[in-house]
């Protein structure tokens, strides 16, 4: 069965095609805080570089990953912290 990271780094790529992905579980600093499951899997940093980013301001950026990881959310994923770039803004990496 796929870790939660795996299944995020799935819908991500198949979201935003050309995307590099990055994604990094920090449940651990979260331990004993709301939203923390005993289990982890709860909290990430993502970074994603992707072509689709173009001309799409940092709010609408965030939304299209939140809606891409809704069934996550649904499942225990509590938080994201988001670092979402075009390969322009990456300096040319994606």
């Amino acid at each position: 069965m796929p870790t939660r990271e795996e299944r995020m780094r799935t819908i991500l790529l198949s979201a935003f095609a050309g995307a590099d992905v990055s994604i990094l579980d920090e449940s651990h600093r979260h331990a004993g805080h709301a939203g923390a499951a005993p289990g982890g899997q709860t909290h990430y940093t993502v970074r994603v570089v992707s072509p689709a980013f173009a001309g799409m301001s940092r709010v609408a950026r965030s939304r299209a990953v939140h809606a891409a990881l809704e069934q996550e959310f649904g499942s225990g994923l509590h938080a994201l912290s988001l670092r979402l770039q075009t390969p322009e803004e990456a300096g040319g990496a994606a």
